[in-house]
């Protein structure tokens, strides 16, 4: 085997674990010891974020276009979003709760920032929740089965490329957190290979993506204006409502667009 060769095996294996690391952190989903850990690979692999992101839509696709063979759209609906919440754990929807119980109930930054350190849920945020699950059942019950699927892949990758470019034009603004080796590692290469599938998994859904995409970076947007007046940049659980708000802006328009 060449120099060659074998440099190119290891480049591969060690995309694959970063890949899977990616996997492991924004989901419930085990993976295998071999992947391992080193202080920088939470910060690698953010560039797998918008698949990781297109894989969730896959399983919960695959849900609705089963129960949808047993179940009236509304029913297949739920069961699908439910899905995408068991495989994630709640992850995103967790920062969403959060954010909005600070930015709804705080005052001034450190107010907001101590509302959003508190696990509980209070009613800002429990409203957030309730809004955002009736808009991903009511938007994925329009679509056919088979249409549904493409329009979650691409929905849950352009809410995972959003957060991405968050951290690309914006700064984090807690000395420490979860979030924070995400927030110091995305670079320039990292960010166009999350862009590049990003928009690719977009347009599974065929042109109504790029209009899906236009409308996640709008929601992205004024997301990330909300946080900036409040807080002067993001924290980890603004970066789950960013994902969130961008998501639910994607299926919606493509809903309008292919149902």
């Amino acid at each position: 085997m060449s120099i060659a060769t074998q440099a190119w095996r290891g480049q591969a294996f060690e995309q694959l674990r970063l890949l899977l690391y990616a996997v492991q952190f924004l989901t419930r989903v085990p993976v295998p010891a071999w992947v391992g850990h080193t202080p920088d690979m939470l910060e690698r692999s953010v560039r797998y974020y918008p698949l990781v992101g297109g894989l969730v839509g896959l399983g919960g696709g695959i849900v609705y276009l089963l129960a949808s063979l047993v179940f009236a759209p509304l029913v297949a609906a739920v069961l699908s979003v439910l899905a995408t919440v068991l495989l994630t754990g709640a992850f995103h929807e967790d920062g969403l709760a959060d954010t909005w119980d600070g930015v709804g109930g705080g005052l001034d930054r450190e107010r907001v920032l101590e509302i959003m350190r508190d696990s509980r849920i209070g009613t800002y945020g429990g409203a957030a929740l309730v809004f955002t699950l009736l808009l991903r059942v009511s938007a994925l019950a329009m679509f056919s089965p088979l249409t549904g699927l493409l329009a979650l892949i691409s929905a849950h990758a352009l809410g995972r490329l959003m957060v991405v470019g968050v951290t690309r034009v914006s700064r984090y603004v807690r000395a420490e957190g979860l979030a924070k080796p995400v927030a110091d590692g995305v670079d320039r290469q990292g960010a166009m290979v999350a862009l590049v599938t990003g928009v690719l998994l977009a347009l599974v859904s065929g042109p109504a993506g790029l209009a899906a995409l236009v409308a996640a970076l709008i929601a992205a947007a004024l997301m990330l204006r909300l946080l900036h007046r409040k807080l002067g940049g993001y924290t980890g659980d603004g970066l789950g409502a960013i994902e969130q708000t961008s998501e639910v802006a994607a299926l919606l328009t493509l809903a309008a667009l292919l149902a």
